[in-house]
């Protein structure tokens, strides 16, 4: 049926928004699905609540802004943030936390700045960065890998209900706050040779199983720009920003830095790299600019997992470098055509 009541240009626009997020949704599939082979089948019953949450949050918001809600529903931009939300937070976090930050992204970083197109901020990395500033315990309680799988999924559930103790399966840590915490309660007599050697926890080289989550990212990442969804610049430059400091670091001191091949497949670097910095929305729009964006939150979001309190920093480096956009914007646009330069 016709929509007479929204502009065709509209209608357009939301037909290639929504083919775009479907790719992006698309995408994500191959980390998810080792995901699943890594941690169980909870991780898709948090995506299914997130997805939920962002819907009644996008249909609520809508209906306060007087906007159609069918079109705007559709568009599949509630959903990727969902999405992101529930792969970013802990697998086995309880639901509410879920829908909070699910909630709090939609409402507050989303709408309260005018809807998609006007957010000038990353509003998956709003939500876990109020989320992990308000809940730092229940952010940090990742699951020990290998008895994750062996509770059923009624067990699973029960767990991020809040109907079954917690202790016992959330005695895990991510690769990088192991090596972090080892580090510092060993004093210097531990080295990150040693650690990644001879704890089970690092696997081969960046966390077990970890790596094959990453790669799925990678994979899906890859996918995107053969599709031409997304353009090389900011997935470059956060991946050369983040690997030139862990490899000059790396190299001064091996004993106490790990090599940026840990950095780059462990905690959230590669989702970082290729879902996140390459947000038309709340990044820069010219290639320098994207260059120069995706570089810089590299270098902040390793300098922020090393030296900083949190064990990964992807989502501070993504929101300060947000704050920056429209200086890099105004610095890295081409010279146009015809002007003489004022230089």
């Amino acid at each position: 049926m016709t929509d007479f009541t929204t502009p065709p240009y509209l209608l357009l626009e939301r037909s290639s928004v929504r083919r775009v997020m479907l790719q992006v949704l698309a995408a994500l599939l191959p980390g998810i699905a080792a995901y699943v082979w890594l941690i169980g089948p909870i991780i898709l019953v948090q995506l299914a609540i997130a997805t939920l949450a962002a819907l009644a949050g996008e249909a609520l918001m809508l209906g306060v802004r007087r906007q159609p809600r069918g079109l705007f529903l559709t568009d599949g931009s509630a959903i990727v943030t969902a999405w992101l939300i529930a792969l970013a937070f802990p697998p086995m976090a309880p639901w509410w936390l879920i829908v909070v930050g699910t909630l709090f992204a939609i409402v507050v970083a989303k709408h309260l700045y005018g809807g998609l197109g006007q957010n000038p901020f990353n509003p998956a990395m709003v939500a876990f960065a109020a989320c992990i500033v308000s809940f730092p315990a229940l952010m940090s309680q990742w699951p020990a890998l290998g008895l994750t799988l062996t509770l059923t999924l009624s067990e699973q559930l029960q767990i991020i209900a809040g109907l079954a103790s917690r202790v016992d399966v959330m005695s895990g840590a991510t690769p990088l706050d192991a090596l972090k915490t080892a580090l510092k309660l060993g004093d210097g007599e531990l080295d990150v040779p040693t650690l990644l050697a001879t704890q089970e926890v690092f696997g081969h080289f960046a966390g077990r199983g970890w790596e094959w989550v990453t790669s799925g990212y990678l994979l899906g990442g890859l996918w995107l720009w053969q599709r031409r969804i997304i353009a090389w610049h900011a997935p470059l430059g956060f991946i050369a920003g983040l690997s030139l400091l862990a490899g000059v670091l790396w190299l001064w001191q091996p004993q106490q830095f790990a090599s940026p091949l840990f950095h780059l497949f462990s905690g959230g670097t590669l989702l970082g790299a290729f879902f996140i910095v390459t947000d038309p929305v709340s990044g820069c729009t010219t290639p320098k600019g994207k260059l120069i964006f995706g570089f810089s939150a590299g270098l902040l979001a390793y300098t922020i997992r090393v030296f900083g309190g949190y064990p990964d920093g992807v989502a501070f480096a993504v929101l300060l470098l947000n704050l920056c956009v429209p200086l890099i914007d105004m610095y890295s646009q081409p010279p146009i055509f015809g002007l003489k330069n004022e230089k």
